[in-house]
């Protein structure tokens, strides 16, 4: 909930004033931090993805103070979703005959309660010219789902003749555990107000994952992920806007041979810092799912997911001693015309320890008689 965290804000070309210079310097953003999440809440394959939409939010390309940083995340969502969703989850999961030509009119209802463990370093050596950083998401938490209704449609016989069919059916579950992990590489530009990202991510499969259960902490599958991004950030006036495009390839699942098409991500936050520690603003994004799922374990169809998603953001940063400053974030996203995918809200609180900006060299003073 991508993540890098602590962000140096963009060097102005312009001439500021002491306290917008430390702000234009002081660790500043990434109101979104996360890569991974769990499958109570995504898309594509029941409805679930590896990109979580608003993994990147204000002051995404922005510089950042090199060294380590640490951010640990707090996330909770609810969510739900109908009928084609909630089928998707039962074929899953293995509750629908292969023989069945069937419809569900059900829901399924999901909570996730999580926590994001990222840390980060940034080089000091430019590379290609910009700014080089490594990060590792790490997850932890609980994810309980529920799914109920009516399953009716007619089974295949073996001479070819239909059999009427209707089954109430109620499930649920909770699991504890570990997710994924997710390592990123990005690289940095500034020019004055104006800054460039490009990144690399992707998704290990190591977290706990079994198809046949309704609630899972990693996504079962392999994914690359990799896109860029825009920030403008005026120091003078506190002004900024920052957006993120990006596009993931996900692999076959190998525990129920489905593979998710490619997905297309948008993430963007727009701020005011009304001063140099105090940040407020707008957070949104835009997920839609442009290739077809397909495999041999694909009973569903083409099955592409969408939704979008706004909401409110606060930032605060404080310093923790002379060679630290401390950074909390608060936002959440209420979604919107989604699609082949549950949708609900989802809140995220954000803490992030990183390197205090540098002070500005001192100037030595001429000694006269």
């Amino acid at each position: 909930m991508t993540a890098r965290i602590a962000r140096a804000a963009a060097k102005s070309g312009r001439s500021i004033s002491a306290n917008r210079r430390r702000l234009g310097v002081a660790v500043i953003v990434l109101a979104s931090v996360i890569t991974f999440f769990s499958q109570c809440a995504l898309a594509d394959e029941s409805g679930v993805s590896f990109w979580v939409p608003g993994f990147f939010g204000s002051l995404a390309a922005a510089p950042q103070q090199p060294g380590w940083s640490l951010a640990n995340v707090y996330y909770h969502t609810s969510v739900s979703a109908g009928g084609d969703v909630a089928l998707a989850r039962e074929i899953q999961i293995g509750q629908v005959p292969a023989n069945l030509s069937a419809r569900l009119n059900a829901s399924v209802n999901a909570t996730g309660d999580l926590g994001f463990v990222i840390p980060t370093y940034v080089f000091a050596t430019p590379v290609l010219g910009g700014q080089a950083s490594v990060s590792l998401v790490s997850a932890y938490g609980v994810v309980s789902t529920s799914l109920a209704g009516q399953l009716a449609g007619s089974l295949t016989g073996p001479g070819g003749g239909s059999i009427p069919f209707m089954r109430n059916d109620s499930f649920s579950d909770t699991t504890w555990g570990f997710g994924d992990l997710v390592p990123q590489f990005a690289l940095r530009w500034n020019a004055g107000v104006n800054n460039y990202m490009a990144y690399i991510t992707g998704d290990i499969p190591v977290g706990a994952y079994q198809s046949d259960r309704l609630s899972n902490l990693g996504i079962g599958h392999g994914a690359i992920d990799a896109g860029g991004g825009y920030t403008y950030f005026n120091p003078e006036t506190g002004h900024e806007f920052s957006g993120v495009l990006g596009f993931t390839y996900n692999f076959i699942n190998p525990s129920t041979q489905y593979q998710s098409g490619v997905d297309l991500h948008f993430d963007w936050g727009a701020s005011q810092f009304l001063t140099k520690q105090v940040q407020v603003g707008l957070v949104g994004y835009a997920y839609q799912e442009i290739g077809c799922d397909s495999g041999s374990g694909d009973r569903v169809g083409c099955f592409q997911s969408r939704v979008f998603g706004i909401g409110p953001q606060f930032g605060y940063v404080f310093p923790l001693s002379q060679t630290l400053q401390g950074y909390i974030n608060l936002k959440g996203y209420a979604e919107f015309a989604a699609s082949d995918r549950p949708s609900g809200w989802n809140t995220w609180l954000t803490f992030v320890v990183s390197p205090a900006a540098a002070p500005p060299p001192a100037t030595s003073r001429m000694v006269t008689k």
